[in-house]
């Protein structure tokens, strides 16, 4: 009967203790809401261009954690790739990428922050997006976007969850910056 409680106990023990490891995002699934709202909107192809971090937040905004473990992105172990991929989908999927277009979506990732609590997840993203055509910038703007979600104090349930929940607050950041009329209009002849 004791051994039977120290085995239940230990294996408890290793149910909460599911931390420190290293896992990687999924990769970017567009958001049908998003693709629809940019094929709709009638706007000339455009070239996704370079995206960087703000100056001095580089290792911040690339290197997430989750209970103690690494959280990298699939796409060259950067989240700064990661949103540039995710826009490019996006806008690949409503057929809007030419590389030869005149018009440039840019970007620059200011904040990036992922939260797995014992009550709830946090995420939350600002990136700055300009539009230039023609070498003239005609939106520059910072868009931001947060997102919680049911955590739990045992490991093997929060960890899967903050995984799976982080590419969320990727789409709900676009989703800002598709329903803003300025960059829609930026990206009209």
């Amino acid at each position: 009967m004791n051994g039977s409680r120290v085995k239940k106990g230990l294996a408890a023990l290793l149910l909460l203790g599911a931390t420190a490891c290293a896992s990687v995002a999924p990769k970017y699934t567009p958001l049908p809401e998003n693709v629809n709202r940019l094929r709709d909107a009638g706007l000339e192809p455009v070239k996704v261009g370079a995206f960087t971090a703000k100056p001095g937040t580089e290792e911040s905004v690339n290197q997430l954690s989750i209970r103690g473990g690494t959280y990298q992105s699939p796409y060259d172990g950067s989240f700064v790739a990661y949103l540039r991929e995710a826009l490019r989908q996006e806008l690949e999927d409503a057929r809007l990428v030419d590389a030869a277009a005149t018009c440039e979506v840019g970007g620059v990732l200011v904040r990036n922050e992922l939260s797995t609590g014992v009550d709830k997840g946090t995420a939350a993203i600002e990136a700055r997006f300009t539009v230039t055509r023609g070498g003239q910038v005609r939106f520059d703007k910072t868009k931001s976007a947060s997102y919680e979600w049911e955590s739990s104090f045992v490991g093997a349930i929060a960890i899967p969850r903050s995984q799976q929940n982080y590419p969320t607050v990727v789409q709900r950041l676009l989703s800002q910056l598709y329903t803003d009329a300025d960059f829609l209009a930026a990206l009209k002849k």
